[in-house]
């Protein structure tokens, strides 16, 4: 049995934006320039990382597949979809 999780919502749009742009860096061509794709990554890894959820860095490795699913099934808020 799982553990049930409890993500804050910009928790959550922040995994999300990870998704999207780990997808948008997989379907780009090599070729194309994906700079402006990986510095996104990276600052998105980043501010998943230090988010204050994570309180222990253990709890990253627990949690961290909880999320992602949470993430992908995650609808967002009418504001989050706007400044996606």
């Amino acid at each position: 049995m799982r553990p049930p999780f409890q993500f804050p919502d910009d928790l959550l749009a922040l995994q999300g934006a990870w998704l999207r742009t780990y997808a948008e860096l997989a379907q780009a061509p090599a070729t194309s320039g994906t700079t402006v794709l990986r510095r996104r990554l990276i600052a998105l890894s980043r501010c998943l990382y230090t988010h204050p959820y994570w309180t222990d860095p253990a709890q990253w490795r627990a949690a961290g597949v909880e999320l992602r699913r949470a993430a992908r099934s995650h609808t967002p808020a009418p504001a989050e979809r706007e400044a996606a």
